[in-house]
């Protein structure tokens, strides 16, 4: 399997979590593919027209796209059930849950999109801090999610802490840590395993 990414992803960094806690991690190769906005990529465009990342191209050439999808793949040729319940109310919880998520850390790239790209005096400051508060809330949703906090490993609690890590690594004085020290000792637990430590992206 190959797996385009770059380190600074959270959305990568996801799948890469979830390879190394399913034992998969050796049976991927992984190539950096640049997504920047305003920089065409025609030969990653071949693999996601969208541009977005990750993508996964298995042993039979099929190729996979979204964090989630990826993963949900890789738990079935782990034997399922591993970081997503097969079935029930938890399954459809966690997909809930992860689908949040999943939209906070979409929020927190087109707020650092915004800053990056778009000139000083052109960039639309309300339409950013919307994006930021949405990010926020749903870190205050997790505060008060004592069941997802301290429960064994699972999409969830993974997609939480790159959600986390992204906000050190993008957002750096945004303060998260003193609004929400529910998190912040989540996430001192969540570092202490391998595959959440080496994930960490490098120094902006």
């Amino acid at each position: 399997m190959k797996l385009a990414f770059t380190p600074a992803s959270p959305f990568a960094r996801k799948v890469r979590i979830a390879a190394i806690e399913l034992g998969l991690i050796d049976r991927i190769e992984f190539f950096p593919a640049s997504v920047a906005p305003g920089t065409p990529n025609e030969e990653y465009s071949r693999i996601n027209p969208q541009k977005k990342l990750p993508a996964l191209i298995t042993d039979d050439g099929d190729i996979i796209i979204d964090s989630y999808v990826i993963v949900e793949y890789l738990d079935e040729l782990a034997g399922g059930g591993k970081l997503i319940p097969a079935s029930g109310r938890a399954r459809w919880q966690v997909k809930s849950d992860h689908s949040l998520l999943q939209a906070t850390l979409d929020s927190m790239l087109l707020c650092r999109y915004e800053r990056m790209v778009r000139p000083q005096g052109l960039q639309w400051q309300a339409w950013s801090d919307d994006h930021w508060n949405r990010a926020w809330r749903t870190m205050a949703r997790f505060e008060e999610r004592p069941d997802v906090l301290s429960r064994p490993l699972d999409i969830v609690q993974i997609a939480l802490a790159c959600v986390l890590g992204y906000a050190d690594f993008r957002f750096t004085d945004c303060g998260w840590r003193k609004a929400y020290p529910n998190l912040d000792a989540f996430n001192t637990r969540m570092l202490e395993r391998p595959s959440i430590r080496i994930s960490v992206p490098p120094s902006a």
